[in-house]
């Protein structure tokens, strides 16, 4: 029997009756998606792999003590329990919103203006800060979205995919994102004047 063209269902089944190996395909068959949802809300790599870990330690335990569902759609759940455990622990952590390019460099420092005063410098640190905080202080589904979209540079499928809504889902979680980003700018603007 080739494990490699069993559904995931099957696999979950086989492994429930002592076929290790089938869980092992499971979990190869679906590292990339898995990681990578972590991934892009941590950014970090050994914090993504410890969370990876533990995504699949939840999933066995479910599987194990006959928690799990089986409604044929274990990668959209799986993909709930990781992006539920990294939010988790990004509550707990309440980590700076650090917005990284593919390198792991800050994207906001590659924002130069040519031939700006040391005014111009403090004035744009300042703003750059002060986005990152107000993104923090966005709802989770909204942040979240916020920071798939435009800066892991995921399609709204994607986004829907790892957090287990709809497209239209996605799309109005950012859409509010956008809108809340811009009426808190408005209101630091007019504290301001």
């Amino acid at each position: 029997m080739n494990v490699q063209t069993i559904s995931d269902q099957e696999l979950i089944r086989l492994y429930l009756k002592g076929n290790d190996a089938c869980l092992e395909t499971l979990i190869k068959r679906h590292q990339r998606n898995l990681y990578t949802t972590i991934y892009l809300l941590v950014r970090d790599r050994s914090l993504a792999e410890d969370i990876f870990q533990e995504t699949f330690i939840k999933i066995l335990n479910t599987l194990k003590n006959g928690s799990y569902n089986e409604e044929g759609k274990f990668l959209p759940w799986a993909a709930r329990v990781a992006r539920n455990l990294t939010i988790d622990y990004l509550r707990k952590m309440k980590r700076d919103v650090t917005i990284t390019d593919s390198e792991g460099n800050d994207i906001l420092s590659y924002l130069h203006i040519a031939e700006e005063s040391k005014e111009d410098a403090m004035i744009r640190q300042q703003t750059e800060r002060n986005i990152k905080e107000l993104v923090k202080l966005l709802p989770d589904e909204q942040r979240e979205v916020l920071i798939m979209r435009h800066w892991g540079n995921m399609s709204f499928k994607e986004i829907a995919d790892a957090t287990g809504v709809s497209i239209n889902t996605a799309l109005g979680r950012m859409r509010y994102a956008l809108n809340n980003l811009r009426k808190m700018l408005d209101k630091q603007q007019a504290m301001k004047v």
